[in-house]
């Protein structure tokens, strides 16, 4: 039986939030553990049982969703957000994964996309809508190539390029016909390479360089 996944909301849009909330808890395998309309209300509540996933708005009052996601992945390190913003420009595309957010989608995503997003996540994807994948993908092109002293393997490439399109290390195992402790084998010496922990770091880095 698959485990659940718990998953946090914050929006600051009560019918958004509500809307959110009975989208999650329509689904066995989604438990909502709370939804709240700002950063400051929902941080001390998650502090002590973080969830498997918080789902966030960016345009927040008071503290922003960057400013809230960048404190809530300093004190939970391994922590998965799903960034769901109605702003699909470079800036805030970018500024939200260099805080933490493994996965962006825009507000007119489909509810049943939203959830699969969700379990997508948790399985070790980065989900993101066809237009925010667009702009990571133009702005690969746009930086400059990397030096040879941090360059990446053909191998290593592949790998960090099937998971910037958000499959998980068994799909990018199966889709480069590779075991997953192969995969598992890549990740770490692109970790090693680039000097990055994660998924999200990695993707910012690779950015950063011009790896694709």
């Amino acid at each position: 039986m698959q485990a659940t996944i718990t998953v946090v909301i914050v929006e600051d849009q009560a019918r958004t939030r509500e809307g959110l909330a009975a989208e999650i808890s329509s689904e066995d395998d989604l438990r909502l553990l709370g939804a709240y309309g700002s950063m400051e209300e929902a941080l001390p509540r998650i502090e002590s049982v973080p969830p498997d996933v918080l789902l966030t708005d960016l345009g927040l009052p008071g503290m922003s969703g960057i400013e809230g996601v960048r404190s809530y992945r300093a004190r939970h390190g391994k922590a998965l957000v799903l960034v769901l913003s109605v702003f699909g420009d470079d800036r805030h595309v970018f500024e939200a994964i260099c805080a933490g957010a493994s996965g962006y989608l825009l507000k007119d995503t489909q509810p049943e996309r939203l959830r699969n997003a969700i379990r997508e996540l948790v399985a070790g994807g980065a989900p993101m809508s066809p237009e925010i994948a667009l702009r990571v993908v133009q702005t690969f092109r746009r930086f400059p190539q990397v030096s040879s002293e941090h360059e990446l393997s053909p191998r290593e490439l592949d790998v960090l390029r099937a998971l910037v399109q958000g499959h998980s290390y068994k799909t990018a195992a199966a889709a480069l016909d590779m075991s997953i402790d192969t995969v598992r084998f890549h990740i770490r010496n692109i970790y090693s390479k680039l000097h990055v922990h994660s998924k999200s770091e990695a993707v910012v880095e690779a950015l950063k360089r011009g790896l694709m």
